[in-house]
């Protein structure tokens, strides 16, 4: 789902008073289906070169873990890029959140859904304090939310410090290993039953994209966070209370951020202060491949899933294929540069082809 004030996903502009009609983009423009394409055919690639590839438990099913897990990255990072804000924080406020549910569980025994709502209530906590300093100081959210990484960065490790004798909370409440080890297969109802390649864990992503598809594409509130980013100025003047939205998108942003913290302590079986390292480069990549505009104002809800879902593919196919950790990196970034390179030249190339015809 691609929402933006100017309904690029349909390939179409409003026309104003006087204007001839809109014209129709060619349905080779559309990012989510090259990026589909690209998921598909690479999978194939891949799953040619090495048929292991294909192993349901042994491959798909920790690379779909994976990718459930950067995909909510992927949002958290897309919510505040709607505003036209970035979160440098997004790794750091996953640990805060997921901090407070390894100590419920660890020091408390709480169940693991209450688990889950403490740590949710943490990373929103963290987020709301993030797009409040923002807003009420004018300062730019690159500025206070590297600012925050450094300060969550040692708070969260002083926290582990102070608490634990191995940095870490092992302790494991009743139903975590099945939501880290079982499938969705593994929970028949009656005779409906999932893949064996799903994991439960990617309930929690598909909960999240259908409520970031209902906000923004159904909802006045998700519209003023698209028009906040599209045009802060106008947005102010036309009665929209920017200020409430930035803290809200950041306030959405920490909870997503604190979900998918707590989903990569569901994967490894423990919370530490080392969650989330990995998870700022993962978000832009997710957000901006599956076609979020990083000055604001276009989302892709169903974008960010297929752009992480190629980076997904690209790194467990090139790992399979024996590359190393350096060269993988490498390749990756190629990659994605020509991706990247691809669909701006198809963009570009559509727009001439509709300006001839007016």
């Amino acid at each position: 789902m691609k929402t933006a004030v100017s309904e690029p996903e349909s390939g179409t502009e409003r026309p104003t008073d006087g204007a001839r009609p809109a014209h129709r983009l060619p349905f080779w423009v559309n990012q989510r289906l090259g990026l589909l394409v690209l998921v598909i055919a690479l999978s194939a690639f891949f799953g040619i070169l090495r048929p292991a590839f294909f192993d349901e438990r042994l491959v798909l099913f920790p690379l779909l873990r994976d990718i459930s897990t950067l995909t909510v990255v992927a949002l958290a990072q897309m919510v505040v890029l709607s505003v036209g804000h970035m979160n440098l924080a997004v790794g750091r406020m996953a640990a805060f959140g997921a901090f407070f549910a390894g100590f419920g569980y660890d020091r408390l025994g709480l169940p693991l859904p209450v688990g889950l709502l403490v740590c949710l209530v943490g990373g929103c906590v963290i987020g709301t304090l993030t797009g409040w300093i923002i807003a009420r100081t004018g300062v730019s959210s690159f500025v206070v939310t590297l600012a925050m990484d450094f300060a969550l960065l040692g708070l969260v490790s002083l926290l582990y410090s102070a608490l634990t004798e191995n940095a870490a909370f092992t302790t494991r409440p009743d139903g975590l290993a099945e939501l880290r080890s079982y499938s969705l297969a593994d929970t028949c109802v009656g005779p409906v039953c999932g893949s064996p390649a799903i994991p439960q864990l990617a309930q929690f992503t598909v909960l999240a994209l259908i409520g970031l598809g209902f906000l923004y594409a159904r909802t006045r509130m998700g519209r003023e966070l698209l028009l906040t980013g599209a045009n802060p100025a106008a947005a102010e003047l036309s009665g929209i209370p920017t200020g409430r939205r930035i803290v809200l998108a950041h306030a959405l942003s920490g909870l997503l951020a604190a979900l998918a913290g707590f989903m990569a302590a569901v994967g490894t079986g423990t919370f530490s202060a080392s969650i989330g390292d990995d998870f700022m480069l993962p978000s832009f990549l997710g957000a901006v491949l599956g076609g979020t505009l990083l000055t604001g104002g276009v989302v892709s809800v169903l974008g960010a899933l297929l752009g992480t879902s190629l980076v997904g593919v690209i790194r467990k196919g090139l790992d399979l294929l024996g590359v190393g950790l350096e060269s993988l990196n490498i390749y990756l970034g190629c990659v994605l540069l020509l991706a990247l390179s691809a669909d701006r030249v198809r963009t570009v190339v559509s727009y001439r082809k509709v300006v001839r015809s007016t």
